[in-house]
């Protein structure tokens, strides 16, 4: 299990219970919106209020701890902070997959047809998945 206190502090986050758990959820499932993140942390920490999740998760985007997925038509989702990748979206149950994707060919595109300055490359794919498309 990876010291979830340590990586708090490195980011200079302060350490709390709700935060350990947060990362924990987070490392263990991948993608988290919200809403499931607090389901997850009711079960352990009976008063948590999703204003105590929102405040903790925002506080952990400003310090780029996680990053913010935002799925066409759905909530946004949650992750801890990883190299470069996209995300691969199942339209038809929603499932969430990382891939390594180099961008590097779309900014030398973009860079050719535009004058605009790229500072950020979150590419959602959506589709279907393996199991639903059978």
């Amino acid at each position: 299990m990876t010291n979830y206190a340590n990586l708090l502090k490195e980011y200079d986050l302060k350490v709390t219970p709700q935060r350990v758990a947060i990362v924990d959820e987070l490392y263990m499932n991948g993608h988290m919106n919200i809403d499931e993140l607090y389901k997850k942390l009711l079960d352990r920490f009976p008063s948590v209020s999703l204003a105590t999740i929102y405040k903790n998760v925002n506080s952990m985007l400003e310090k780029t701890f996680l990053s913010e997925v935002k799925i066409p038509n759905s909530k946004s989702v949650y992750e801890l902070v990883k190299t470069e990748h996209a995300h691969l979206v199942c339209k038809e149950c929603g499932f969430i997959e990382d891939v390594i994707l180099d961008s590097t060919d779309i900014l030398e595109q973009v860079s050719k047809i535009s004058q605009f300055k790229v500072d950020n490359t979150d590419i959602v794919l959506s589709g279907t998945c393996k199991k639903c498309c059978k």
